[in-house]
């Protein structure tokens, strides 16, 4: 177990728990156990570190992602990774994707995919800190609430009121609320007096309410 141990501490700072990972390992230690052949003549130490290293890595492999991916897409992660380190030393670059896809013998959409795949490993929670001041979260940034929605919605509500008025009554409700005149400029506008327009305004106030409501009343259903 010391050795089991030992071994699990290579792996630790990778997103596990190293006692998980001590537990893995001890899965192998106990593998490397039941195949380990004595009449080999090999220490058993030197059989049982690639079976425990093997047991760690297959966990990290299959457990450790953060997201659901493909086995396929995980082996091919593991080994572009190797290769992009290689690749780049022999270039003195950056390999390209075509490269990539040419030295590990795949199409070049199973490297994209496989390289996009890689950021599936870990993720950060939303409540994580956004910077070092720790005053704000990465929830706080993701976005705010869109006004604009309300703003339609009562826009096609006012719209519905608007419909059920006459023509002089929608005329007079328009120059009020969305032009802003006053009601003695109102009446100046239509020829009329300005006790006639607050007459007309009540009533075509009251028809619109009406309408809202019973559209209001028909959305509940």
């Amino acid at each position: 177990m010391p050795l089991v141990r030992a071994l699990a501490s290579r792996y630790a700072g990778r997103g596990e728990p190293l006692e998980d990972l001590v537990q893995v390992g001890a899965l192998g230690l106990i593998k490397a156990v039941d195949r380990f052949d004595v009449d080999r003549g090999v220490e058993f130490s030197s059989y049982a570190v690639p079976t425990i290293v093997g047991e760690i890595r297959r966990h990290f492999r299959d457990k450790a992602w953060a997201m659901h991916v493909p086995r396929r897409l995980k082996e091919l992660s593991g080994r572009l990774s190797r290769m992009l380190d290689e690749l780049t030393t022999e270039l003195g670059r950056s390999p390209t994707v075509a490269e990539l896809a040419e030295a590990t013998g795949v199409e070049e959409e199973d490297v994209i995919d496989a390289l996009d795949s890689a950021h599936a490993y870990s993720t950060r929670s939303l409540q994580a800190p956004f910077d070092d001041e720790g005053e704000d979260n990465l929830f706080d940034k993701l976005g705010v609430e869109e006004q604009g929605y309300a703003d339609v919605e009562d826009g096609s509500i006012v719209s519905a009121g608007l419909e059920a008025l006459d023509g002089r009554e929608r005329r007079i409700v328009e120059l009020r609320f969305f032009d802003e005149m006053t009601q003695s400029q109102i009446a100046a506008e239509l020829g009329i007096s300005q006790m006639h327009v607050s007459r007309l305004l009540r009533r075509a106030l009251g028809t619109m309410r009406g309408r809202i409501d019973e559209v209001m009343g028909d959305a509940d259903e």
